[in-house]
C-alpha cells in the first residue's frame, strides 16, 4: 500500500509539474508527512524534479510558451539563489527547516486566495 501512495504522490507531482504549478511541493510535503527527515525529501524532491522538468519544459517549448528573453535572467538569478540557498540550508536546523516552508506554503496559499478573490470581485 505504500508503494501505491508513494508512486499515485509522484503521478500527481508530475501532472502538476507539467502544468507548471508547483508538483514539487507537494511531493516535498507526501515525503515529510510520511516520515522522511526533511533534507532527505528536499534531495528526493529535487532529483525528481529535474526529468519532470525536462518534459514539462520541452511541451512548452513546443507550444512555443516560453518567453526567452524572460527566462534567461531569471534562470542566472535562480541557479544563483538555489546555489547559495542549498549551501545555507545544510546548516538550518530541520525542525526550523519544516516550520520555514510550512509558512511558505501557508502564505503562497493566502496569496492565491486573495488574488482569486480579487478577481472574482473585477468580474
Amino acid at each position: 500500500m505504500k508503494e501505491l501512495l508513494g508512486f499515485l504522490a509522484a503521478v500527481i507531482a508530475g501532472a502538476l509539474s507539467g502544468m507548471g504549478i508547483s508538483g514539487g511541493s507537494l511531493l516535498l510535503l507526501y515525503l515529510s508527512a510520511t516520515g522522511w527527515e526533511q533534507k532527505a525529501a528536499q534531495g528526493l524532491n529535487l532529483l525528481y524534479f529535474l526529468p519532470a522538468a525536462g518534459a514539462a519544459l520541452w511541451g512548452h517549448i513546443r507550444h512555443r510558451l516560453v518567453d526567452w528573453q524572460t527566462v534567461w535572467p531569471a534562470a542566472a538569478t535562480g541557479l544563483a539563489a538555489g546555489g547559495v540557498c542549498a549551501f545555507f540550508v545544510q546548516t538550518l536546523d530541520t525542525e526550523l527547516l519544516r516550520k520555514l516552508f510550512g509558512g511558505f506554503l501557508l502564505a503562497l496559499g493566502g496569496m492565491t486566495l486573495l488574488a482569486s478573490c480579487k478577481k472574482h470581485k473585477e468580474k
